[in-house]
C-alpha cells in the first residue's frame, strides 16, 4: 500500500457540509494508531450533510486527499466515510435464534444479528449498521460477549440505523470518482463517538452531541452501547446566516467573523471590545462591539440546545445520562458554548477533543477532527475483527484477507457486489 511506511495504513475521510477531511493513520506493531497524514480543504457541493453538486464536492475529496497523501508520502487506496445528514433513521430492535451447538458460535452471532435486522424499512431506506446492544442466553440478560457460552436460545437487542439510498449512494460515486475504493460507511457520530467519549462515560450514560457546518449528530449511550442516535438540521451555518443577515456582510466575512471574535454567551463577551466589519458592495466596513455580535449569535446556540434537550427528552434518556453531555463538531469550539449548554442542560457539559492517538496529536486535538480520527479507529476495530474472523493475521496489504475463511467475509462481499 505504503512506500515510505512499513506498517498497515487506513484512511479516513469525513466528508462534511464545511469542509472535507482526509487522515492517514498507520497501525502500529502493537496496535496503536499514529496519524501521519491530514488534508483538509473547504466542502462546496453539500447542504445539511448531503451531496447537492457532485462535480464540487469530487474536487473537495480530491484535494483533501492529495494533501493528506504528500503528508503521509503514500498513495491512498480506499477510505472509511462518514455519512450524515437529515435521512439518517436508527430503531431498537430485536431477534431471537435457537443456539446450534448449545454454545454460541460465531455463526448464531451472525444469524441473530440477521433476525434483528429484518425489520420493516422504507424502500428508499438501506441499513447503515446493525449495533448490538447486549444478549440474553436462554434468560440470562446483559450478555456483552456471548461467544463460547452455553445455552439453547440466543437473542440479541441491537440499534439498527438506516440512511436514504440515494443520499449514500452519491456519496460513494463522489468517492469512487476520485479513484478511491469504500471500505465502509459510517454513521459521523458514531465514529465521532469512539474517537471523544471514554469507556466509563459510555458505561455510566453520555449524549454526544456533534456540531458540524451543516448537521447537528446526536448519539445517546448507557451501559456501554449505543441506544438512541438523531440528527438535527440546524448547525453552523445557520450561526453565520445570522451573522451575515444581522451584520448585513457577505457570507465569507461573516464566517471569519463568527470564527474570530463570535462568543455564545453575551455576558462573556467584553462591551468595550470592538471588530471591524466588512460592508456590503463598496460602503466602508463598520464597527460593531463584540457584545452586540454574540447577542446575534446567542439566540440561535440556544435554540439549537433547546432543540437537543428536547430530542434527549424524546429518547427518553434524559434521566438515563449522569456523565452528562459532550460537544465536539468544530462549531462546538465557540467560547461560551459550552458554558450556555450547562445553563441549558442543567448537567455537566465537555467539550470532546479526539484522544488516544499519536503522530500529529497536537493538531488533530481539536473537535473539528473528531469524526476524521473516530473513522480510523472504526477502521482499526473493524480490521482487528476481520482478523480474528479470517483467522489472517499475515495479510499485510490494505484490502480484506486474501482468502475469507469465514461466512461473514463472504457474505459481507456479496452484499457490498450486491448493493454497490
Amino acid at each position: 500500500m505504503a512506500n515510505a511506511h512499513s506498517g498497515k495504513m487506513i484512511v479516513g475521510l469525513d466528508i462534511g457540509t464545511s469542509k472535507v477531511v482526509a487522515l492517514v493513520g498507520e497501525v502500529g506493531e502493537d496496535g496503536t494508531l499514529e496519524i501521519v497524514g491530514i488534508g483538509t480543504h473547504p466542502s462546496r457541493g453539500l447542504k445539511k450533510g448531503v451531496v447537492v453538486n457532485i462535480e464540487s464536492t469530487v474536487q473537495s475529496i480530491q484535494r483533501a486527499v492529495e494533501e493528506a497523501q504528500l503528508m503521509a508520502g503514500c498513495r491512498i487506496h480506499s477510505a472509511f466515510v462518514g455519512v450524515a445528514g437529515n435521512h439518517i433513521r436508527s430503531l431498537n430492535s430485536h431477534g431471537i435464534v435457537a443456539i446450534r451447538d448449545r454454545e454460541v458460535s460465531l455463526a448464531d452471532l451472525e444469524r441473530v444479528l440477521d433476525a434483528a435486522q429484518a425489520v420493516a424499512i422504507p424502500a428508499d431506506q438501506r441499513v447503515l449498521h446493525t449495533l448490538p446492544q447486549d444478549y440474553v442466553i436462554d434468560n440470562q440478560e446483559g450478555v456483552r460477549e456471548p461467544l463460547g457460552m452455553s445455552g439453547v436460545r440466543l437473542e440479541a437487542k441491537v440499534h439498527v440505523v438506516t440512511c436514504a439510498v440515494n443520499a449514500a449512494q452519491n456519496i460513494e460515486k463522489c468517492v469512487r470518482r476520485c479513484g478511491l475504493e469504500i471500505d465502509d460507511i459510517i454513521l459521523e457520530q458514531l465514529a465521532s463517538a469512539y474517537s471523544v467519549l471514554t469507556d466509563d462515560e459510555k458505561e455510566l450514560g453520555v449524549c454526544l452531541v456533534d456540531i458540524g457546518g451543516g448537521t447537528t449528530d446526536i448519539a445517546i449511550f448507557t451501559e456501554g452501547a449505543i441506544r438512541h442516535t438523531a440528527v438535527i438540521p440546524i448547525a453552523g451555518d445557520q450561526v453565520t446566516n445570522d451573522i451575515a443577515m444581522a451584520l448585513r456582510t457577505p457570507t465569507q466575512y461573516a464566517e471569519e467573523i463568527k470564527i474570530r471574535y463570535a462568543c455564545a454567551l453575551a455576558k462573556l463577551a467584553g462591551a468595550g471590545e470592538t471588530i471591524k466589519v466588512p460592508s456590503v458592495g463598496d460602503r466602508p466596513p463598520r464597527e460593531l462591539s463584540r457584545q452586540a455580535l454574540a447577542e446575534v449569535v446567542e439566540p440561535r446556540y440556544d435554540e439549537l440546545f433547546t432543540l437537543i434537550q428536547a430530542e434527549l427528552r424524546r429518547s427518553g434518556y434524559e434521566d438515563l445520562v449522569p456523565a452528562g453531555i459532550v460537544l465536539t463538531g468544530g462549531t462546538a469550539k465557540m467560547e461560551g458554548a459550552v458554558e450556555l449548554a450547562e445553563e441549558i442542560f442543567h448537567m455537566p457539559v465537555r467539550l470532546g477533543v479526539p484522544h488516544s492517538v499519536r503522530g500529529l496529536s497536537d493538531v488533530v486535538r481539536n473537535p473539528i477532527y473528531s469524526t476524521g480520527v473516530g473513522l480510523l479507529t472504526y477502521g482499526l476495530l473493524k480490521q482487528s475483527e476481520e482478523l480474528i474472523l479470517t483467522g489472517n493475521t499475515n495479510s499485510s496489504n490494505n484490502s480484506y484477507g486474501d482468502e475469507p475463511k469465514a461466512p461473514v467475509l463472504e457474505r459481507f462481499k456479496k452484499w457490498v457486489q450486491g448493493n454497490f
